[in-house]
């Protein structure tokens, strides 16, 4: 769905799952590698997930047939043009390297790949991008102190900060604050997943053992209203996904979603896709979600220029962009769109047969 409104900012798109089966189809024919599927159907009909376990396990099976530095920059560059055309003037994309060079990639290849795709992103679409490698919570700790090293090795290519991403339940952050240490000390910042699938505790381990710029999703921060109160206090600032957590079945319904009490008791959350091709969504279909819960795009928006990671210079522009949209002509056309895009809809259709309203405050 292309709702091309106002500016928008994503500071949590994995690269891997921005790729849209026919492309990820043409990718595998180019390097020899199997599918689980060989149709843009079947692709598709893959993607249907039970739940987040079984999300992480078509991830891995689908994603491995990116091969080469020509891989990763069109993956880039690809969803630059698609992005853009929703109105995005930043973005951070996530890249998981540790399986990749398993697989026998260099860890150059994989970095210069991403980032040769950065700077055609900002060549040819004026899209500003940056690069956080995701450090896989499956993965010893020896070994992510490694993927640290090299993501610092890189911070000239634009790497940024380093993630933590992965299955949650039973692989709780502080296991990796050594590698966190590393990426601190070599200038990133550190921007894990928490709070997605496990509940506040995972949350406060990312932010008191990695010490968290950004926590990416922290949506189940909602079940303790004193670490509501601390993310508000410092200003930390959430990077919420709802459509992802609606197919990953991290929450019922996305009427039920916590963005709307979030964003009422004061926490500052920018939104973002995850892995929009798997997930059937885009930036166009998460804010029209978003105005359907009642959160307005203004608030999004200066939110990811709050959280970004970039150069003052930067974050001036992209405060000046925002100075300078109609927010009141944005936010009406996307309460237009959210009547009619199916996921919205149906947040507005469930909210009145609840009898309720979809901006429920945070108690």
């Amino acid at each position: 769905m292309t709702v091309a409104t106002g500016p928008k900012i994503e500071l949590h798109v994995h690269l891997e799952g921005t790729v849209r089966p026919a492309t990820l189809l043409a990718m595998a024919r180019r390097n020899g590698e199997p599918l689980p599927a060989t149709t843009v159907e079947g692709l598709t009909e893959l993607y249907r997930f039970r739940d987040f376990d079984h999300f992480i396990e078509i991830w891995i099976l689908t994603t491995h047939v990116m091969r080469t530095a020509e891989d990763f920059r069109q993956v880039v560059v690809d969803y630059a043009a698609e992005a853009s055309a929703h109105g995005a003037v930043y973005i951070e994309g996530i890249f998981s390297p540790w399986f990749r060079v398993q697989r026998g990639i260099s860890w150059e290849e994989i970095f210069h790949g991403y980032a040769d795709g950065v700077a055609e992103a900002r060549e040819r679409y004026g899209l500003e991008m940056r690069l956080t490698p995701d450090v896989d919570r499956i993965l010893p700790p020896e070994a992510a102190c490694e993927v640290a090293r090299q993501a610092v090795r890189f911070r000239d290519r634009g790497i940024v900060g380093l993630g933590l991403g992965g299955p949650e339940v039973n692989h709780p952050p502080e296991p990796y604050a050594r590698a966190f240490a590393i990426a601190a000390d070599g200038g990133l910042a550190a921007v894990p997943h928490a709070g997605e699938t496990s509940g506040p505790d995972s949350i406060r381990g990312a932010l008191d053992a990695l010490g968290a710029r950004r926590i990416r999703h922290g949506i189940r921060a909602v079940d303790d209203p004193d670490l509501v109160v601390e993310l508000v206090e410092r200003g930390i600032v959430l990077d919420v996904c709802p459509v992802s957590n609606l197919r990953t079945s991290s929450v019922e319904s996305l009427a039920a979603h916590p963005l709307p009490a979030l964003v009422a008791a004061g926490v500052r959350c920018s939104l973002a896709t995850d892995d929009p091709a798997m997930f059937d969504t885009d930036l166009g279909r998460e804010h029209t979600v978003a105005a359907a819960l009642g959160v307005r795009a203004r608030d999004l928006y200066e939110a990811g220029v709050a959280g970004a990671l970039c150069d003052t210079p930067t974050r001036e522009r992209l405060a000046a962009i925002g100075a300078g949209a109609d927010w009141d002509g944005t936010q009406a056309a996307l309460d237009r769109a959210a009547g009619t895009d199916s996921p919205a809809a149906g947040v507005i259709a469930m909210a009145s047969a609840d009898g309720i309203g979809t901006g429920t405050v945070f108690q």
